[in-house]
């Protein structure tokens, strides 16, 4: 059983909550699933799946139950793969009947449905994981679609999340792969976390972070055994998405899981949906954007900071016409974010020569964390290629060249200070850097 800390008191001077319920990772482990049902008292059980879950572990969950003498209503989604959207959570409220707990069988959708419509009833919700594909399972937010937005609600952190290492190895290669990609792409989240405890002084645990690097270096280490289905690997990738999900809980904050690898990933979902250009999984998505990430670290820990460049930079950006270019490349999507920029300043010249400052001042700190933190690009693309995953945009079905303005606009997906924030101060375009 995967062990967390539910609460405790950190050096760091916070309080932190994992946010977690019952958690448990093993081989059989969903013949646990009376055990917890009984443990909420409920008599009637909401079982939600789709057509493949079904087969991996809906139907033997549903067998459980029923033996146990308990009430079962399943539902099946109807189609297959589905998006989480205001269609697919109406079909999911309406089906619901009032019944005691909801226990549903997946991964990234159904968990974020299953977690609203828990939120919203105040019942018990179990999941018994299909794939080790994305951090998810202990978040308490959900991702989804309203008016072709992709967007974020708070919900709640499953009540008992079972992750049974049987069903977890017969997920498909890209499932497992885009658990790794989402594992790999915390190298970028936490060094961004310490660089912005550094220019803007945000808070920053050490004790969290190393939590998550510890989990990474495991999946790393255990990369071989990934696609051969090997318990140890299986086990690796999906404890340490679980963490993630508990860091971000235990910092209040994405910082320890996610930074600007993920906003490639969250550009590309908006292109999806404005103009249907091709997507591919999340974890895949953050998995090249951490090597071009990487790649651009790189090139920043040969950099010299000059002052006098990075201030004639922003003093001639233009904002308006930023705007525009934004809105072409992302559709409607980027209306919200423009319209951010009036409460978060990132492009304020007076904000900026607070920043340049110290980044100035701290340069050489700066780039001692970039080499200390980051794999080298080459052999992470190796461990990549290792697993068949793909490796830039034009893997997945992109232009490669889309990589340029996509990484140009990460700064503008939510206010938290990322590469591109960081480049954009030092005053370097894009056009600039090679990768």
């Amino acid at each position: 059983m995967l062990k967390i800390k539910k609460q405790f008191k950190c050096s760091c001077g916070q309080v932190h909550n994992s946010g977690a319920g019952e958690i448990i990772v093993k081989k059989g482990a969903i013949n646990s699933l009376v055990k917890f049902v009984n443990s909420f008292s409920a008599k009637s059980v909401f079982l939600f799946c789709d057509e493949n879950t079904f087969r991996v572990g809906a139907q033997k969950a549903q067998s459980l139950l029923l033996d146990a003498k308990l009430s079962v209503d399943t539902f099946i989604f109807p189609t297959t793969p589905f998006e989480p959207d205001e269609n697919a959570l109406n079909l999911l409220r309406n089906a619901y009947k009032n019944q005691d707990i909801i226990v549903s069988v997946g991964s990234g959708v159904i968990n974020d449905l299953s977690k609203i419509l828990s939120s919203e009833k105040n019942i018990p919700y179990i999941i018994i994981a299909s794939a080790p594909s994305m951090d998810g399972y202990c978040s308490k937010t959900s991702s989804i679609i309203s008016d072709g937005l992709k967007v974020t609600v708070n919900s709640k952190v499953a009540d008992v999340i079972i992750g049974d290492v049987d069903i977890l190895k017969t997920a498909p290669d890209k499932a497992l792969i885009s658990g790794f990609g989402d594992m790999i792409a915390k190298y970028v989240s936490i060094l961004e976390w310490k660089i912005s405890n550094i220019i803007n002084e945000e808070y920053y645990c050490e004790k969290i972070a190393s939590l998550i690097k510890t989990a990474v270096k495991t999946c790393v280490d255990n990369i071989d055994g990934l696609l051969l289905r090997k318990d140890s690997a299986i086990e690796a990738v999906f404890n340490g998405l679980i963490l993630g999900g508990v860091g971000m809980n235990y910092a209040l904050c994405s910082r320890p899981a996610s930074g600007v690898e993920h906003y490639f990933s969250h550009i590309w979902d908006m292109r999806a949906l404005e103009f249907n250009t091709p997507l591919s999984t999340h974890g895949i998505q953050c998995a090249i954007g951490t090597l071009y990430a990487i790649k651009i670290y790189e090139q920043l820990a040969n950099f010299t900071p000059n002052l006098e460049k990075a201030t004639s930079f922003v003093k001639n950006f233009d904002f308006n016409a930023y705007s525009k270019k934004l809105e072409e490349f992302i559709g409607k999507a980027s209306i919200p974010m423009i319209e951010n920029e009036k409460k978060d300043k990132k492009y304020d010249a007076i904000m900026h020569e607070k920043r340049i400052k110290k980044i100035i001042d701290n340069w050489d700190d700066i780039v001692k964390l970039i080499k200390n933190e980051l794999p080298k690009f080459s052999e992470l693309q190796n461990k990549l290629k290792k697993i068949n995953a793909p490796t830039n945009a034009n893997d997945i079905g992109l232009e490669e060249n889309i990589k340029y303005d996509t990484f140009t606009f990460t700064k503008d997906i939510r206010n938290k200070y990322v590469l591109s924030s960081l480049c954009f101060d030092l005053g370097i375009d894009t056009k600039e850097l090679n990768f």
